[in-house]
């Protein structure tokens, strides 16, 4: 990877992104919005997770794209088993949130 293209995948990292994340399977009561909470304690991301009432859980989160990323890969990990299927969409940060935490 030449110089250039090193900058740019740099720069695509620190880009803020919202990512809203639909996940089914067994994701309601197994702690996943608990285990949300906690691991997004260990990146620079806020945003949300709730329960829905069609089964799913629905994670908001804002953050550089890295984080983000990071972030949902570990969500993920540590619920290894509970989710058959996520449905992600990306769009731009709006900066509302200030932590990540539950909502009902």
């Amino acid at each position: 990877m030449q110089s250039g293209e090193r900058d740019a995948v740099q720069r695509d990292k620190m880009v803020a992104v919202r990512r809203r994340v639909f996940y089914s399977g067994r994701v309601q009561g197994v702690g996943f919005r608990f285990t949300s909470v906690h691991v997004s304690r260990r990146f620079d991301v806020a945003g949300f997770v709730r329960n829905l009432p069609d089964g799913r859980v629905e994670i908001v989160v804002e953050g550089q794209t890295d984080q983000v990323d990071r972030f949902l890969v570990d969500v993920v990990s540590a619920m290894e088993g509970a989710i058959v299927e996520v449905d992600s969409h990306e769009s731009v940060s709006t900066g509302e949130f200030a932590s990540f935490e539950v909502r009902h």
